[in-house]
């Protein structure tokens, strides 16, 4: 037997037995490689199992196009005098894109991340046997970047990638990364775990990432980081590039809890996240020495929603979150991870620190409440609010706005252009706290307190925006 041949065989043998003890994969002790031999081992029977259900998935998109008769229509000086109505015609045309996806259920269904599918006009899904499907887009979540798409197998049973607990992985951990790169067909990169718990990527509102150097490039988004054991860890999502959209080295991955409760949502019709119920900030090293903590690391919490699932569980305010049923919690993104990847109905065990000691609480996992109902309202008149659609604030529309303790007043939810809001630079987002003296808690009492204001010599209107409160009176 050829020197090569003993290799594949040695590696093929190794692998095989490595899947067979997948289960007790999370006990067993990690090792560096010990031989040479080991070293030269394949990935071969992993790919083999995990690139069958890995797919592309081509998008087109309606794109408005402007025929533009001269340069000259499109300079700025011109257009302040005479607007687009010389700029020529607009046209439709249909723009495509590439990104990858996994099967995570036989019957077609299929996660994908939401950047890659936003907009688009018609899906196709290439399996890698080059078969092609039209498919259904049946959730879309653009505050964790996922999508979940579903095609009809016409009654074969597609192959899957399983979900592994992404709280299993640790620094080191070997992985592999396969999509379809630049449109150059299915590709597999290998690579390891970077770092854990990655947060302020500023990629998505759940930011709470699988760092790896396994190399992700364009057209990689939505594809799957895979463990030694062939399961799912994560959805590859972004790249740190220096410029040259290349990657070097830097990759982020959405983890598989997450991935999973986005899953679940799309099978319930219904993407619902357990909340804390309070406001916190990250614990620095200022407030750590204030409050007789070693180290920095973890949420001071602020603010506590009376009846909310934090007050039920007994946290005061000045307790400082250390972890969220024995994972640690660096910052207020991993909190709201650890969270929010937990099933509603059960109870988290809650460490905290407070007044130097460690207590021990279980908190309620509950869905954040819309009491007061939003009532959306286009609010109509002669006021300077006029012209802006308001919706009442509660625990749940905050949640949903990603408005952490916006839970009081009414929130502006879009200005019409051209409208007296618009032309007052009223914003989407100001929340409106008060019209004179009387406080607005629904958005149903403030279009009434507005009517009644109408013909008043003078209208106050006091609002937050970016967290600060304003007052501003019209004449």
């Amino acid at each position: 037997m050829g020197l090569g041949r003993r290799f594949r065989a040695v590696a093929t043998a190794y692998v095989g037995m490595a899947l067979l003890a997948a289960g007790a994969a999370v006990a067993q002790e990690r090792q560096v490689p010990q031989s040479q031999d080991q070293m030269l081992l394949s990935f071969a029977p992993v790919v083999q199992s995990a690139a069958p259900a890995v797919v592309n998935i081509f998008t087109k998109r309606k794109v408005a196009q402007r025929n533009v008769l001269s340069p000259l229509f499109n300079d700025p000086f011109f257009k302040r005098f005479f607007g687009d109505q010389f700029g020529g015609q607009t046209r439709e045309r249909l723009q495509s894109s590439l990104g990858s996806g996994v099967i995570v259920s036989p019957d077609g269904v299929i996660v994908t991340n939401h950047h890659v599918i936003k907009g688009s006009h018609e899906i196709t899904v290439v399996l890698p046997d080059r078969r092609e499907f039209p498919a259904e887009l049946v959730l879309s979540d653009e505050r964790t970047d996922l999508a979940i798409l579903r095609i009809d197998p016409r009654g074969e049973v597609l192959p899957v990638i399983e979900l592994r607990d992404s709280n299993d992985i640790e620094v080191g951990d070997l992985v592999l990364a396969l999509g379809n790169p630049f449109g150059v067909g299915q590709t597999v990169t290998s690579g390891i775990v970077s770092a854990l718990a990655r947060t302020h990527v500023g990629i998505a509102d759940f930011s709470f990432f699988i760092q790896t150097d396994a190399a992700i490039n364009p057209g990689n988004s939505g594809g799957a980081l895979v463990t030694m054991d062939g399961k799912l860890i994560g959805i590859n999502t972004a790249i740190f590039s220096s410029g040259g959209g290349g990657s070097i080295g830097i990759g982020f991955a959405i983890p598989s809890n997450m991935v999973r409760t986005v899953i679940q949502g799309a099978e319930t019709g219904r993407l619902v996240r357990a909340w804390t119920g309070f406001v916190g900030q990250n614990l620095t090293a200022e407030l750590a020495e204030g409050l007789r903590l070693s180290r920095p690391g973890g949420v001071v919490v602020n603010r506590i929603f009376d009846g909310g699932p934090a007050d039920l569980a007994g946290l005061e305010t000045g307790d400082v979150i250390l972890s969220v049923n024995g994972q640690d919690v660096f910052d207020a993104e991993s909190l709201q991870f650890r969270v929010a990847t937990q099933p509603i109905g059960g109870d988290a065990e809650i460490e905290v620190s407070r007044d130097g000691e460690r207590l021990a609480l279980a908190m309620p996992l509950t869905e954040p409440p819309e009491v007061p109902a939003r009532n959306e309202i286009l609010l109509e008149g002669t006021h300077p609010l006029a012209g802006a659609v308001v919706a009442s604030l509660s625990p749940a529309l905050a949640e949903e706005l990603d408005r952490p303790g916006a839970w009081d007043g009414v929130i502006i939810v879009r200005v019409l252009r051209g409208s007296p809001a618009h032309r007052v630079r009223f914003r989407t987002g100001d929340i409106l706290l008060a019209v004179g003296d009387q406080e607005v808690s629904e958005s149903t009492e403030l279009d009434a307190q507005l009517r009644d204001q109408t013909g008043s010599e003078a209208l106050q209107v006091t609002f937050s925006r970016d967290g600060q409160r304003r007052s501003v009176t019209f004449q």
